[in-house]
Formats: structure tokens, sequence, C-alpha cells
């Protein structure tokens, strides 16, 4: 008889958490509640507004339209102590696309604004990028044991609260990556819900766009030897373009570039790969890196 596996079990454990945590209580029409998690960060981790807000927009659309991308911007820090309000406006219903924009709120004020776009299955044109040549998610590093090893006060914190996130570092532009010309800032990882999900669709979307903000300010401070702890960071805004569908459960590639960083201001791309190559989608942000005075 095969001995049942405990951290298989943890794992499943913290995946269901995620889901139950993406949920919403419906409120009214067009209106819904999230939950929060226990924490001791200071501000919502803005994933989770972000996954939250797809919930919320998706729940107002028919069954056959499928979200195609969402562009937002984060605009006051979330607080863990009360509830997010999340209200749907319901911009377009056309007959192959709709729009819906989902203001999310606290203490009577807007935290977080996404547009979000939806479409019906259309057979087409198809291409994509070829994924590069990278190490397997067994050569990589715990995300959470790197930012450890190099003092992050946030790292136990986060620790608990991204317990259904397996994220595996690959590398960045400073250690790990071969230099690049063409992409000064750049990094690597492997990423996946550390537990095995059910078949919701809406699941798999709303856990990948939480597991989306992880990393992605970071490569834009991979061509940079400064200590993080030296630099104000915040995300400003987040866009999520979907190509294909896929399970957040299994392994993905996020391959991250920062063509850009001015004015305090770090920008980054990331193209999203599943292990037999196939991109499933595309993540933009812009954010605030700002040295700290002293």
């Amino acid at each position: 008889m095969t001995e049942p596996d405990p951290q298989r079990g943890l794992q499943h454990d913290a995946a269901q958490t995620l889901i139950d945590l993406l949920d919403l209580e419906y409120l009214d029409v067009d209106l819904f509640r999230g939950k929060q998690p226990e924490s001791t960060r200071q501000r919502v981790y803005g994933g989770q507004v972000a996954a939250q807000s797809l919930v919320a927009g998706t729940r107002t659309v028919p069954d056959d339209f499928h979200v195609h991308s969402l562009h937002s911007y984060f605009l006051l820090p979330g607080d863990y102590q009360v509830p997010v309000i999340y209200d749907v406006e319901r911009i377009r219903d056309g007959r192959s696309f709709a729009t819906r924009r989902v203001m999310a709120r606290q203490h009577g004020r807007p935290i977080y604004y996404q547009t979000l776009s939806f479409h019906k299955h259309e057979e087409g044109f198809d291409h994509q990028d070829v994924m590069p040549q990278v190490k397997g998610p067994e050569e990589g590093m715990d995300l959470l044991d790197l930012m450890r090893g190099r003092g992050n006060e946030e790292a136990e914190a986060l620790g608990k609260e991204w317990a259904a996130l397996d994220v595996r570092w690959l590398g960045n532009s400073q250690v790990g990556l071969e230099p690049d010309a063409d992409h000064p800032s750049k990094a690597q990882m492997w990423i996946r819900i550390a537990g095995a999900m059910g078949d919701s669709p809406l699941d798999h979307l709303a856990a990948f766009t939480y597991a989306s903000d992880v990393s992605l300010l970071g490569a834009s401070l991979a061509a940079h030897t400064a200590d993080p702890s030296d630099i104000q960071m915040a995300s400003l805004d987040h866009t999520i373009w979907f190509h294909r569908p896929f399970r957040a459960d299994d392994w993905w590639l996020y391959d991250q570039v920062s063509p850009s960083a001015t004015g305090a201001r770090g920008f980054s791309l990331g193209r999203v790969f599943t292990t037999d190559g196939t991109l499933v989608a595309t993540v933009a942000q812009e954010g605030l890196i700002r040295p700290r005075t002293r």
C-alpha cells in the first residue's frame, strides 16, 4: 500500500485555499465582495486584487465569452483589515465581443480599476514566438529561499501568503543567465500552482492572474546592482493578453525582459510558455522603482 504524501496534501490544501480566496460573495447585480487572507504585510498583494476583479467581471458575461485581455491601474494600497468591494460596469455587449470595467474599492474609495475584453471563440490565423532554450524547473531555485538568502524582510510573510505558488527562479541579467546585448535587463523563472486544481477555466485564469504579479517588476532591476531594500517598489499598472488556454497548476515559463527604466519607473514584459513551448499569455507592467533617500 502506498503511503500518503504529506507534502502533496499540503500543496492541495494551499491550492484550494487560493481558489477559495479568489472566489467572490455575490452582493447584488454586478456587485461582489472579496475575501482577505491572514497577512502581516501592510498592503494587499496586487495580484490578488487583479485576480478577484477578473472573477467579478467574468461572472457578468455569458459562458461562451472568454476573456482575452485585461488592462488595469493600481490607484491606492489595499487594506488587509477590510474586504474589497468589486463593482462591475457593463460597457459593451456585442455579438463577438463584450467589455466590462471593474472598480475595486475600500473605505469608500477606488483602489484599482480593471477593464476586461471578452471574445467568442473563432477560427483564424495562428502563429507564435519560439520558446527560448532554458533549464527545467527542477534546476531552478525556490524564489522564497532566494529572497530569504538576500535578507528580504517580507520573505516570511510572503511565504505564508504565497503558499499556493511554486516558483523556481532560473536567473537574471546579474546571475544565472547569459549576457544578452539586445535585452540588458531580464529574468526567467518557472511557476505553477503547487497542488492539483479542478477543471474550471475561470479558476485557472484567476490563479494565473494572481501569480503573474509575483516578480514582473523585479525584471526592471535585473540590470542594476542596487540593494532591493534601498528601492521603493510599487506596481502602477498591469496588463495581460490571454492567447491560448492552459492550466495554472502545470509548469509555465515566465520569460521576462525590461525594455526600459527611466524617471523612477521600470517597464517589464513577460512571455508565458507551457513546457511544450506553447505561448499562452503575455503580461506587461510598469511600476515605481524609486531609490530611497536616507
